[in-house]
């Protein structure tokens, strides 16, 4: 028997809220080092507002190109990083049992979850921050309430982050890779971001206003460009692709 206090620090757990903090700075770390990732939430929507912004490529209907633009890319920035970074980041690191070593440690499976969910969640408060500085210095004046904003992207990233941990938990990391990047593409293109929804087929609007990536970017869009309320209609989108993705995820999530 050995008295309390004999070893210094006493063998144990950490308290859960600091292992939960730990673990949030090191996948906020491990992202901004990954030059793929760095690509994909930084590189990419900032080249995409500047070139769009300042260039007449896509009829973006009247107005500054920019204030169409700057809500969709802050639609985007939310995919690249709770979809597409997280899907292959967390793909990856199940493949090399990075989680099956983890989920062995101290750390709760769902304390692991939110601590990647708070890495997100720090990278996207660093992209609006980045986009909005750009798109200001380009022109934009955004409208509308703060709080309708915060509701469109918190439920955004909560849609995304369950498809992006859907995907990555059911698929092997070559193919989750291989889709997410191409649904990525796709989203870009038909979902809202740099075309306007107007463009397309009546049948394909109706249809690709349901997708995740639309709702976010044409409720950011009400708001920021024409100072509506809280978009409703978007905000229920969202929720119910929030619900099933994260309720998927955590009923087919393997973590090995």
């Amino acid at each position: 028997m050995t008295a309390t206090g004999t070893y210094s620090p006493q063998p144990g757990a950490a308290p859960l809220a600091r292992m939960i903090a730990a673990q949030a700075v090191l996948e906020t770390k491990m992202l901004l080092r990954n030059g793929e990732q760095l690509l994909l939430t930084v590189i990419i929507p900032t080249l995409l507002l500047v070139l769009f912004s300042t260039v007449d490529v896509v009829d973006t209907g009247d107005g500054e190109a920019v204030d169409f633009l700057a809500p969709g890319i802050l639609a985007l920035a939310v995919m690249s990083t709770a979809f597409t970074g997280q899907a292959i980041g967390t793909g990856f690191e199940r493949r090399y049992g990075v989680l099956k070593r983890l989920a062995a440690s101290p750390l709760p499976r769902w304390g692991l979850m939110t601590a990647k969910t708070l890495s997100v969640l720090v990278t996207e408060v660093l992209q609006v921050v980045l986009l909005t500085v750009i798109a200001l210095t380009l022109g934009w004046d955004p409208r509308g309430g703060v709080l309708a904003v915060v509701a469109l992207l918190a439920l955004g990233t909560a849609a995304f982050s369950g498809l992006g941990l859907l995907m990555a938990g059911t698929l092997k990391a070559e193919a989750t890779l291989a889709a997410a990047n191409l649904v990525f593409l796709l989203l870009l293109v038909g979902g809202g971001v740099v075309v306007p929804l107007d463009k397309f087929p009546d049948a394909a609007q109706d249809v690709l206003g349901l997708l995740p990536i639309a709702a976010l970017s044409e409720g950011l869009r009400d708001v920021l460009q024409h100072g509506a309320g809280m978009p409703w209609a978007d905000l229920g989108i969202l929720s119910a692709w929030a619900v099933a993705g994260l309720a998927a995820a955590g009923t087919f999530f393997r973590w090995e």
